[in-house]
């Protein structure tokens, strides 16, 4: 969960020593801006790059992301059994099963990385079916349909606070989507576009709304109804007999508790007739890398993104790690992009983009989107790096390589190569906070085979246009924190 772009600017104006509003950011790292909340309200560590202000009353039963963020995938008990007593699940509901169910997700949907947007980060919890159909006329009107985004996706605080008594459903919030979620979506698919929901895996959302855990089957039955194409289904709010302490059964994280929680819901949706894309926000728990493609169509591998230059980085060099995971189907989630948020320069917000297009990370835009100017609008079409990340024949991303002409080791890597169905593409970060010359050598790239003296075309991936032939090697100054793409093919 996020601060939306309007408080974050109002929270950086105002300075630390401000209190924040209900379900404002009030730390993280590189965060400036108030670290109190306004009385009622109670600030509640997530993760290290983000703490939100939410409900005294309800901070004690509420999830703290980082009891069970560790990347190790151990999680300890982030809330207590008592919760379901005062939010909306029975305790039948939370007890753990006798057996699981192992099918794995429809191959109906997620093969290609999703390409979208989410709410959260420009509205929070002041979310409406008339911010969420103004994104979507956006995808028409700035060219986002035509570049290949196809979600429209609402975050928390869509629904009522308590289900409804007679069938256990959850209740759409009235007020904010007068025509419920069936007939938002109906507009929505009027567009040619998809929508998506969000739920969680515990007894309640981060933010106190119905949790799934125990009503899978009645969750799924209804977003299926209500014509929901895409789940994000987060980790808050979970009961101490649902966590995991030390080593799963038999060493395989696949029959933790924590995946077991995400599997119910697997077997839920593939029980509809309606095929909806599965997001397992799980913060990086669980070593989900490992079993989440049995489970979903991506996973989260950390906390909350922030619009942060520190953020981009560590999120980057988590991720290298466990890239052997992401192929069709199979797609390590970075979280929302930030471009349009915060203080990020121009070089960050290429690099931002450039990364998750690289990385196969999906690619949900995280901002109003009305906000954006011509520059950022045109670094998120751009042509060649989104047909890099929805590549059909081609679904795992760009590596890291070894370098003959780098200095040393940075972090992340600096230098990265992938195969396309149009060749070979090398990707180039600078880390440096100053402008650097960088010098691939043509015999240090994977896939290339290159001679030590031989000749290939470089066309430069951001300005689709050829840059010319060259021998051996390839250099080229790269601002601060901005990343070179280039297509590298034999003469």
């Amino acid at each position: 969960m996020k601060l939306s772009t309007p408080l974050l600017l109002s929270a950086l104006a105002s300075g630390a020593s401000a209190q924040g509003g209900p379900y404002s950011q009030c730390g993280g790292t590189g965060w400036t801006g108030a670290t109190t909340c306004q009385s009622g309200w109670t600030c509640i560590y997530s993760n290290p790059y983000y703490s939100q202000c939410l409900p005294s009353t309800s901070s004690s039963s509420t999830s703290s992301k980082a009891s069970s963020s560790s990347q190790s995938g151990s999680s300890s008990s982030s809330t207590s059994s008592s919760t379901s007593s005062t939010k909306t699940s029975s305790a039948s509901s939370t007890a753990t099963p006798s057996s699981t169910p192992t099918v794995g997700p429809s191959r109906l949907t997620g093969k290609l990385p999703a390409l979208g947007w989410n709410g959260w980060n420009a509205y929070g919890c002041a979310i409406s079916a008339d911010k969420v159909l103004a994104a979507a006329n956006s995808f028409v009107s700035l060219g986002l349909q035509d570049a290949g985004y196809q979600y429209v996706n609402i975050d928390d605080c869509w629904a009522e606070q308590a289900r409804d008594s007679t069938t256990n459903s959850i209740v759409p919030d009235p007020t904010k989507f007068p025509n419920g979620i069936s007939g938002l979506a109906a507009q929505v698919h009027a567009l040619g576009l998809k929508i998506g929901i969000y739920g969680d895996a515990g007894t309640a959302t981060c933010s106190g709304f119905p949790g799934s855990l125990g009503y899978e089957n009645v969750d799924a039955a209804s977003f299926a109804s209500w014509g929901i194409d895409y789940l994000k289904y987060d980790n808050c709010n979970v009961p101490s007999n649902w966590t995991d302490s030390g080593n799963p059964p038999g060493g395989d994280w696949y029959n933790s508790n924590s995946a077991i929680r995400y599997r119910q819901m697997t077997a839920a949706l593939v029980a509809q007739s309606q095929p909806i894309q599965y997001n397992l926000c799980i913060w990086g728990n669980a070593n989900v890398w490992q079993w989440g493609a049995r489970v979903g169509h991506s996973w989260r591998m950390s906390g909350d993104s922030s619009a942060t230059w520190s953020y981009i980085t560590s999120i980057i060099n988590t991720n290298v790690q466990y890239l052997d995971a992401v192929n069709f189907f199979a797609h390590n989630d970075m979280d929302m992009m930030e471009i349009g948020n915060g203080a990020l320069t121009l070089a960050e917000q290429r690099t931002h983009f450039a990364a998750w297009a690289f990385l196969k990370s999906p690619i949900l835009l995280g901002t109003d989107l009305s906000q954006l100017n011509s520059t950022q609008i045109s670094i998120i079409t751009n042509s060649e790096l989104l047909a890099f990340h929805q590549d059909p024949n081609i679904g795992t991303p760009a590596n890291p390589f070894t370098s003959s002409t780098s200095s040393g080791t940075t972090t992340p890597p600096e230098f990265y190569a992938g195969a396309s169905s149009k060749g070979i593409h090398v990707f180039v970060i600078n880390t440096a906070g100053s402008t650097a010359t960088k010098t691939m050598k043509f015999v240090d790239v994977p896939g290339l085979n290159a001679t030590s003296s031989q000749s290939f075309k470089v066309h430069d991936m951001w300005s689709s246009s050829d840059l010319g032939t060259f021998t051996t090697s390839y250099g080229v100054s790269v601002g601060a924190h901005d990343t070179v793409a280039v297509l590298v093919t034999p003469v």
